[in-house]
């Protein structure tokens, strides 16, 4: 049995837009907060005192894009996320993950395409993990959040449905061509991928959304069909698209997306909405403006961006869509071919393609992640001209070398951020927090371990952009609207769920760096998913308290 807990005199910051700071107790019992009031005023002799005064309690923070999809059957603790407050996490993002699929081998090639996000655990090693029960066993988004309910997860987790997997059921591996508007889905293959969409939501997804192979051969009309789908069908639901370009067709992309919103009537979320490159400096103004158009013609707009300025994709992410055609297996048999590799390589350095967003690749500015291969181990977490300067060779030649031995499963960092941009981007009305971490690997980036903290820390204690209450809201109430799980998450009121945060607001701050990225945060001190206590005096219990949240006919969450 849980035990109730009793916060004796924090200052609470409720999580509701504009709200005022307040001392009180707040007790906690049977997974939600059953009552708030004056300091001292509350009896209940059984249950375990936490001295809170002088710090903050708050919501559970929520992560509108993670990358946990099977991390947190890898690493069941979490402790990247636990350690820094967060408490919900949504999955499926960016168009690809793990579920839905109708094949083994379908799910093969989507093991190996994110291998660099996720890992790809070998047979043997899932059966040691979780004694054979659940891991890849799933076929649909229900399948899929089962094995989450079965093993249990250390946050509560909801699910978009990937419109990559659409696509790559519907049309099969080989529909892209030369470009994305190549090999357009037949009216029979949008038929089935909308009805791929209901099945999923009716399982309990979120809403969908874009981007990498096989979704962004996806025309606009098409997309718009699942949009409209979504519109008519799931009250609530939303789209959340990785839109084609961050660099020099950005705000074009930005424009397709919201256009879709407003033609569909979809609620759309601009997932880590940022600006990047040179090409985009100082844009996040006209960005907002766009938005803010809008929504004032009334088209349901949020987004949610990172604090930091550095990317991280695969580093697979950075060739042209038409080398990625086809899966993992084609793609690295392209890589084989000098005339073809040739090819890719003006594409990346010289043209700019669509996987570098349309801008020449600086290597410069790409930090690779954490390698696999023994022979290349050296090159985790350096510059890939640096290594190339370092060998006597060239910087496309360490690429294709990573790329193959790697076989493709390598992430990367892109340092093409834009300070003024993501300080903009922040402080907007309908702004939320999405650290899109990938958390396998030792060479990671540090927003998996600080992407909370910093907002609160850097930006809010430090920088002042915002006040605390408002952040807070920027990370609980807000996404739990979006998501359709407000009040019942996302606030501190009686009845509500204890996803909660106790933090000194004058102390906490992220600690994770470029070189050292899996330093815990400072000043978090306790953390409760639904009542239990995960985080204790800032040391991890290893506990796994989260449900999966899943979406009712009606538009409910649960």
């Amino acid at each position: 049995m849980v035990p109730d807990i009793l916060f004796s005199s924090p200052t609470v910051i409720s999580g509701e837009e504009s709200a005022t700071p307040f001392v009180a107790d707040v007790l906690v019992s049977n997974g939600l907060i059953a009552q708030v009031g004056e300091p001292g005023g509350i009896d209940a002799p059984s249950a375990r005192v936490i001295d809170a005064e002088g710090f903050v309690l708050s919501p559970g923070f929520i992560d509108m894009h993670a990358h946990s999809d099977l991390y947190l059957l890898t690493n069941p603790e979490h402790e990247a996320k636990i350690s820094q407050g967060c408490t919900t996490e949504v999955l499926g993002q960016d168009g690809i993950s793990y579920a839905p699929v109708r094949t083994s081998s379908q799910l093969q090639a989507i093991r190996e395409q994110i291998a660099g996000w996720n890992g790809n655990p070998s047979d043997d090693e899932c059966a040691a993990l979780h004694r054979g029960v659940g891991m890849f066993e799933w076929r649909t988004v229900g399948e899929y959040l089962g094995c989450l309910e079965r093993n249990k997860t250390a946050t509560n987790v909801a699910v978009l449905v990937p419109q990559g997997n659409l696509r790559l059921l519907a049309c099969g591996p080989d529909d892209g061509a030369a470009t994305p508007d190549d090999g357009a889905a037949t009216p029979d293959e949008i038929r089935d991928q909308v009805q791929l969409l209901r099945d999923a939501m009716d399982q309990g997804a979120l809403g969908s959304g874009l981007t990498y192979t096989p979704g962004m051969y996806a025309s606009n009309s098409e997309l718009a069909v699942l949009c409209k789908a979504l519109a008519d069908e799931y009250p609530g639901a939303f789209y959340a698209p990785h839109h084609r370009s961050y660099g020099r067709g950005a705000m074009d992309s930005y424009a397709e997306m919201l256009d879709l919103g407003s033609e569909t009537g979809c609620p759309v979320h601009l997932t880590h909405a940022t600006l990047n490159f040179s090409e985009n400096e100082g844009r996040a103004p006209r960005l907002l403006a766009m938005i803010d158009e809008k929504l004032s013609q009334g088209v349901d707009v949020t987004l949610d961006t990172y604090p930091y300025l550095a990317g991280c994709t695969t580093l697979a992410a950075l060739i042209p869509s038409w080398a990625s055609s086809g899966g993992p297996a084609a793609t690295l048999r392209r890589l084989e071919d000098p005339d073809v590799r040739e090819r890719i390589r003006v594409a990346v350095e010289d043209t700019g393609c669509d996987g570098g967003h349309g801008i020449p690749t600086s290597w410069e500015e790409i930090q690779l992640g954490t390698t696999n291969h023994p022979s290349i181990a050296s090159y985790s977490g350096r510059r890939v001209s640096e290594i190339a300067r370092s060998l006597g060779t060239q910087p496309h030649e360490i690429f294709f070398e990573v790329l193959a031995k790697d076989r493709l499963a390598t992430s990367c960092l892109m340092h093409v951020g834009n300070e003024p941009n993501v300080r903009a981007m922040m402080q907007h009305r309908v702004h939320m927090a999405g650290s899109d971490a990938i958390l396998h690997g030792k060479t990671t980036h540090p927003r998996a371990y600080g992407t909370f903290t910093r907002y609160l820390g850097h930006y809010v204690r430090e920088l002042g952009l915002l006040s605390l209450p408002d952040m807070v809201a920027h990370l609980t109430s807000r996404p739990a609207k979006r998501l359709g799980v407000y009040p019942a998450r996302g606030v501190v009121r009686v009845g509500s769920a204890a996803d909660l945060v106790l933090f000194d607001a004058a102390r906490v701050r992220d600690r994770a760096t470029f070189d050292e990225p899996k330093l815990t945060s400072e000043g978090v001190r306790y953390v409760l998913v639904n009542g239990v206590v995960v985080l204790d005096e800032g040391e991890m219990r290893g506990l796994r308290a989260g449900k999966t949240l899943r979406r009712r006919r009606d538009g409910s969450v649960s």
